[in-house]
């Protein structure tokens, strides 16, 4: 027969083992991270706008300024513990606002705007770093892609094809949001037959239109 001694003995360590799991839980989930949220696509697509409209429904604030110009963000904005919450689910994320890709940036594109050459050549320089931070942060900082395009515009490009291939080959999840519906050009049909192979979702960010799926589907796919 057990002794009192060495029940009161067994039941202490079971009650010591409980409280040490309960207390390693509870580390484990109050360091979880928020996962890494990058917005991808090519310059003009309206990614910052995006960006914004995110940050200011859940948090009250903008990341960065937006601009018609090309490459108005030439480096990575970051904007924190963004809390989504729909249909009872909470999410938290980081917003990775990142430069506009693409394959070349030409100090003649600024020029068009009433710029100066040397502010011309400075902003090109800034915007081909920009790209360069862009790509660092897809391969090594991100956990989650939005992909954003202009749905006036034609998807089938080399940027696109390589952006997608290489967020295929990093297994990440990925959305593409088919941007500027509120424009006559806009089709959004074009950009779900050239990636089939991923969801898209309509919105204009500078309206606000459909952002109740967007929050939606951030919920689902990055929850």
């Amino acid at each position: 027969m057990i002794s009192r001694e060495v029940r009161e003995d067994r039941m202490g360590l079971l009650t010591e083992l409980r409280d040490s799991i309960s207390r390693v839980v509870d580390r484990m989930f109050s360091d979880a991270e928020p996962r890494r949220i990058g917005i991808y696509g090519p310059p003009n697509a309206g990614k910052t706008t995006l960006a914004n409209r995110i940050a200011r429904d859940w948090t009250g604030d903008a990341i960065g300024p937006e601009s018609h110009i090309p490459h108005e963000t030439r480096r990575a904005r970051r904007k924190e513990n963004v809390e989504i919450e729909r249909n009872g689910k909470k999410v938290t994320i980081d917003i990775v606002d990142t430069p506009g890709v693409t394959t070349k940036v030409d100090y003649k594109e600024f020029l068009d705007h009433d710029m100066q050459k040397d502010d011309a050549v400075r902003r090109s320089r800034e915007a081909t770093e920009g790209v360069a931070e862009a790509m660092h942060w897809l391969r090594e900082d991100v956990d989650g892609v939005i992909y954003v395009l202009d749905s006036t515009e034609d998807p089938f490009t080399q940027v696109n094809t390589m952006l997608i291939g290489i967020i295929e080959s990093q297994d990440l999840p990925v959305l593409i949001f088919a941007n500027k519906t509120d424009l006559e050009e806009s089709n959004v049909q074009r950009i779900s037959n050239a990636f089939p192979q991923h969801e898209t979702v309509p919105l204009s960010a500078l309206e606000g239109n459909n952002m109740d799926e967007v929050y939606d589907k951030i919920a689902e796919y990055f929850g």
